[in-house]
């Protein structure tokens, strides 16, 4: 449907900056900005930025990637985004480019733009954005302000730390899950849409969640749609909503899952399994702030915190034509990839307690502890269902041991232990993913004498894709 015309789109209380060279843009931008913010300043000459951001404060800053100088690269445009960061680390910068290009613009959203603009663009959605990055600063402004309050008084956080070998309910205490929970814990008080990235397993869902109640969203609901369960058919009822009578069985108005997170968070699990159709509308709500049941023809403003996550690859997804690629840009502002169990080290014991505790007691059980045999077991096992998997193991253990402590014939694990033979350790180096990636890929490069078009079409993917794997692997 059209987009709403921009005056009917609420003002928002906030400053905003437009830097660009050309007049023109200056002039359309101001016209149609001050209608919907407290104040728009113009400056076509960025040397000025400086003072600009010394004399006053600016909610958001409207800036463009290519300059007279250099009118296609977007090099200025990263370079004076760099200095507006080392002025005013909290600034809320939106980037503009005449030119239809993603990659730059993940390329400025992963140097902390809080998003960009196409020329040309349409009034209501340039001004969703400016009106979306003014409360993003604004948040940030409260965020810094209970965090200087706090840094004030006692260090509660680093007391709940010391005390508990976790976070949010997340039990862990490795490097590899303590750098995970200091992103959780810088990325939650933002906006910024958060992708996480991880086997199944893992605990995807549990970072969502600390994100969701480490942030100002915490009093309003989080709400979760498992895309990898939906029906087809039933994915932009279940996501959109519908209205009585747009389809058969449509027998009363329905609230869709991103119109109920409206306050609060959103959760998409699996959005790996989203249908390209679907892309594309999805894309929209998060463009306009806005969403349109099925069957009807009003557009409902939302406000949602989205978090989605994953457990495909989904960037090849994305080389291979199968996910777009600026959906995957505006989901990926902040990405939390999550070690599996087998990366871990000693999480593994702690978990194996933890867990063993919690069903000693759901089951009234006097399993006290593991011997020294079975923790060893538990160490070595490979893992392939991570937590969850370990888990189900603790729990079952518990229920089948007939002494104090579980030994190694009460863990039935659910695969071949790669302790059991040296065939089986050969059996499992051969089918580590990421060995038989690498060596398919040194082969596919050395057959065709580094020719890397003719590399990825013997392996069957894109150059973009080889090239991915090249830099993953160092080759």
């Amino acid at each position: 449907m059209p987009a709403p015309a921009a005056s009917a789109l609420t003002k928002t209380d906030g400053r905003v900056l437009v830097v660009d060279d050309n007049r023109d843009v200056l002039t359309a931008l101001r016209l149609l900005l001050k209608e919907h913010v407290g104040a728009v300043h113009t400056t076509i000459d960025p040397s000025s930025i400086p003072s600009l951001l010394r004399d006053n404060e600016y909610d958001t800053i409207l800036l463009d990637m290519n300059f007279q100088q250099d009118a296609s690269s977007g090099r200025e445009g990263f370079e004076w985004l760099d200095t507006i960061q080392e002025i005013d680390p909290q600034a809320v910068v939106v980037m503009i480019t005449a030119y239809d290009d993603v990659e730059k613009a993940v390329r400025a959203m992963k140097a902390g733009a809080a998003d960009f603009i196409v020329k040309p663009w349409t009034d209501p959605e340039l001004v969703a954005s400016v009106q979306a990055a003014i409360k993003l600063h604004q948040t940030r402004a409260v965020a810094e302000s209970r965090n200087a309050a706090r840094d004030a008084g006692p260090d509660v956080s680093t007391e709940v730390r010391e005390e508990s070998p976790g976070f949010e309910g997340i039990v862990g205490s490795s490097a590899e899950m303590q750098s995970v929970f200091d992103l959780i814990e810088k990325v939650a008080a933002t906006e910024a849409n958060v992708l996480i990235l991880g086997e199944n397993g893992t605990g995807k869902e549990l970072v969502a969640h600390a994100v969701h109640r480490r942030s100002e969203r915490d009093d309003a609901r989080f709400v979760t749609a498992d895309l990898g369960a939906l029906r087809p058919s039933l994915f932009e009822s279940e996501l959109f909503g519908h209205v009585e009578g747009a389809f058969t069985g449509a027998d009363a108005d329905r609230t869709g899952r991103v119109e109920a997170a409206d306050g609060g968070t959103l959760f998409l699990d699996e959005i790996g399994n989203i249908p390209m159709e679907l892309q594309k509308k999805l894309l929209t709500v998060l463009q306009r702030r806005e969403v349109t049941r099925v069957g009807d023809v009003e557009a409902r403003p939302v406000d949602i915190r989205l978090v989605c996550a994953t457990n495909q690859p989904i960037y090849d997804a994305m080389d291979d034509g199968d996910f777009r690629q600026d959906l995957l840009f505006r989901i990926n502002t902040v990405e939390i990839e999550l070690p599996p169990l087998r990366e871990r080290g000693d999480d593994v014991g702690l978990l194996a307690g933890h867990f063993l505790t919690e069903y000693a007691d759901k089951y009234d059980a006097a399993t006290t502890g593991f011997t020294d045999e079975a923790r060893s077991a538990l160490q070595q096992y490979h893992w392939p269902g991570n937590v969850r998997e370990l888990k189900h193991t603790v729990e079952r253990a518990v229920i089948l041991s007939e002494s104090s402590e579980i030994t190694p014939d009460d863990l039935r694990f659910s695969a071949p232990s790669p302790e059991s033979s040296s065939e089986s350790d050969d059996a499992f180096e051969t089918l580590d993913l990421d060995d038989l990636e690498q060596k398919a890929v040194r082969q596919a490069l050395s057959k065709h004498g580094g020719n890397v078009s003719q590399a990825a079409d013997e392996l069957g993917i894109s150059r973009r894709a080889l090239y991915r794997r090249i830099e993953k692997y160092g080759l």
